[in-house]
């Protein structure tokens, strides 16, 4: 019974990933992530200012979004 437990928590743990991933709730923590890789020691954009450039270059190169 333990095994399957672990199985069902593992599952639900890659859906959850799938879902965050998906719906963009690890991009900002990936962008901080990779400015402290490529650019160590430079300013980085606060949550709120980051979405507002994603949100502006969206807006500006809309490419094949269908809305």
């Amino acid at each position: 019974m333990g095994r399957l437990a672990d199985r069902t928590r593992q599952a639900a743990r890659q859906v959850s990933w799938y879902f965050s991933t998906l719906m963009g709730d690890n991009h900002y923590r990936r962008y901080v992530e990779h400015r402290a890789r490529t650019h160590p020691g430079e300013p980085v954009l606060s949550e709120r200012e980051y979405w507002q450039m994603r949100h502006r270059g969206a807006d500006a190169n809309p490419g094949a979004r269908c809305c």
